[in-house]
Formats: C-alpha cells, structure tokens, sequence
C-alpha cells in the first residue's frame, strides 16, 4: 500500500479532507500534518489524528513565515514516531519547504509532489518580494516529482510563462467526489424550489467582499424577488463586520457551515443559482481558478453565474451552460437575471442536468488512477485494486 505524508498549510480546510478521502479511496494510507487555524490541536480528520505543526492565522504572511521557520527546526522531531513515507504531498509553497526537511529528516530519498490549487497575488508582484518569492518557488521545486493544480489556466497564466517548475503536470480539478460510480446518462431529478422568489447560492470559502457588497445591492434593487444565501466558511479578516451586514440585510442569510460531501445535495437543491464569481485576487487568481463551488453546484443542478471573461466563464461557455455576465454591477446582474421567468429557469437548468455527471464529478475509478499515477513516481509495486475502501 502507498503510504503519502500529507502536509497541508490548514489541516481544517475542507478541501484537504476531500484530498484525504480521495487518496485513501484509490487504495493509499494516508499520514497528515500541517499547521491549524484553531487555538488548540484538531484530534481528528477522516479518523486520522494530524501531526500538528503549530497555529498560523490566516492573511498573515509574516506570521505565517514565522511559524514555517519554526516548525523547519523540529519537523525530524515532529515527524519521528512515523514510518518513512514512500511520498510526500506538500500543498502550496510553504509546506513545500517543509517537505524538503521532512525529506531530510528520513534520510532516504522520498518523491516530493507540489500542489498547488491557488496562485498567491505576492507570488505575482514585480517588486523584490514578488521576485524573491518566485525564485524561492523555483529552488525549491527544482526536483519535484510532479505539480498538482487544478485549473489551465494556472499553467497558461503562471506555471509555465514563469518556468517555476519543471515537472510534469497533473491536472486535478476541484470536482465532487462521488462514493459510488458515476453513470453517465443517469440524470439528476430536477426538483427543487419554485420562484420567485429566486435564490443564489454562495458556498464555500467567503473571501469576496465585492460580492458581498454586489449581492447584497442587488437584492435590494430586486425588493425580494432574488434572496441570497450564505453558508460556509467566511473569512472575517476580509469583512469588518460579516455578521452585523448580513443581518442588516432583508434578502440576505448567513446559514453556517456545511459538511462536504454529506450536506452537498440538500443545501444546492435549496438554490436555484450558484455564485461562481470571486474578486478577491482580481485579474489573477480569481480570473484563472475553477473554484469547487462551480462543479458542486452544477451536480446538482443549480445554475452557476459567472463573469464571462473568466476561466470559469470560458468553461461554462464551452459547456453552454450558466449565466455569464459582462458587469460586475447590480445592474449588470439586473439585466442578466431581473426578468427570471419559470420557463426561463427551467431551460437553464436543464442544460446544466444534460450534462455528463463527469464534468462535475470524481468518482472512485477516478482516485484509484491519481494514486496510480503518484505510485509510479515511486518503487512501490501496484496492485491496490483490493486496498481501495469499499
């Protein structure tokens, strides 16, 4: 069995515990370890109790460099009651570093996989921080096995033009992971909720205060016909007071958390649209990434709305599917979407459920080649079929 030892910057995302599921269903055993958000140490993810590397907060970059710098002294320390892994997954650039003295530490020559699932705006600046980032990306990356990323347009607007890492590439997009085989042809039922009133879904990472402020005008200007609702993880170091809006808001509700993939298809049937659009990083990560958000709510119906001039955009333009807007204004989604009519929605849903539940999803066959792929990096023999979960 493929033992990874999975570092991660934040050991509570939600996306490291799909990752998690997705290895260990394609038949590896899975070590975790990485830094938290929370005060105290987080006892469990998917049954495995994580290696904690210390507390970093989110949006602190030199704290966050502090805590790396730390955890690179003691990570032999750290790790030592472990047996030597035959892989190490760093996710993002600082766990990178600290894969390199992991792989130190165990005194063999362990692969090391780079992944990267966003692109950081310093990383992209053209002052020294930006330079001495990218340079420090390339050192570190030099003999990396494989890069991890999840949208092309990573690779078109950065990986490649920059030349940061000379591996090959492996394209993992952010789908839903289905616990059983995907049927193509097997439709989602098309039920759900009649409007008006109309309602948007925002899930996931809420980062985004210009969609906040959009949303919330807009409803306003639509007097009730349109409801937004929020559920998630919002990222308060973003919003003065994302609580006191959302409740002085009429047509706005903040709903809490939710757990993927448990809660997925009662909270999107709820909805009749999915907000795709991120600003947080405009004209560059935002515009390049196909967020989870896009493929959750298409696989279950709900009619995803984008900018047009965006990777997500593009995508749904090939897929002729969604709402694309051309302005990021109340009027501009006024004009998009104000007249919404029931024969209107319907077509537009119907497109999203005609098509193939792949586009939108993982399955089970699907993990067993990613660890089939990270297995040939290594001298670890196949034959995993009878490991993966049943």
């Amino acid at each position: 069995m493929l033992h990874v030892l999975y570092l991660v910057h934040d050991v509570s995302d939600p996306a490291v515990r799909r990752r998690i599921t997705m290895l260990r269903a394609g038949g590896a055993q899975v070590t975790l370890g990485g830094f938290r958000r929370t005060a105290d140490p987080i006892a469990d993810i998917e049954g495995l109790r994580p290696i904690d590397l210390g507390a970093t907060r989110d949006g602190r970059f030199g704290q966050r460099l502090a805590a790396v710098a730390k955890a690179a002294v003691s990570i032999g320390s750290s790790l030592g009651g472990m047996p030597r892994p035959d892989l190490i997954i760093a996710r993002n650039l600082e766990m990178l570093a600290l894969a390199r003295r992991a792989k130190s530490a165990f005194g063999t020559s362990v692969p090391i996989v780079y992944e990267c699932l966003d692109i950081h705006r310093l990383v992209l600046r053209n002052d020294f921080l930006g330079k001495a980032l990218r340079a420090t990306e390339r050192f570190l990356a030099r003999d990396v096995k494989l890069l991890v990323t999840s949208s092309p347009a990573f690779i078109a607007n950065y990986f490649k033009p920059f030349g940061q890492v000379a591996a090959p590439i492996e394209l993992v997009e952010n789908k839903y992971f289905e616990t059983a085989a995907i049927l193509p042809g097997d439709p989602e039922p098309a039920g759900g909720p009649v409007g008006p009133p109309w309602r948007i879904g925002w899930f996931g990472a809420l980062r985004c205060r210009r969609s906040l402020e959009l949303l919330a005008d807009f409803s306003r200007r639509m007097d009730g016909r349109f409801e937004v609702v929020l559920r998630g993880r919002p990222a308060l170091s973003e919003f003065p007071d994302f609580h006191g809006f959302v409740e002085s808001e009429p047509w706005l509700s903040f709903r809490g958390p939710y757990r993927n993939p448990e809660d997925m298809a009662a909270i999107y049937r709820e909805v009749h649209f999915s907000w795709a659009i991120d600003f947080f990083e405009a004209g560059q990560n935002s515009e390049w990434l196909l967020p989870n958000r896009l493929y959750e709510g298409c696989r279950f119906g709900a009619v995803p709305i984008s900018m047009g001039n965006t990777e997500t955009g593009r995508f749904l333009n090939q897929q002729d599917i969604g709402v694309l807007l051309s302005h990021a204004t109340p009027e501009g989604l006024e004009t998009a979407l104000g007249k919404m009519e029931e024969h209107r929605f319907g077509r537009l849903k119907a497109r999203v459920l005609a098509r193939n539940p792949r586009t939108w999803s993982y399955d089970r066959s699907d993990c067993r080649a990613l660890v089939e792929r990270l297995r040939s990096l290594t001298a670890v023999p196949g034959s995993f079929a009878a490991e993966a979960l049943a």
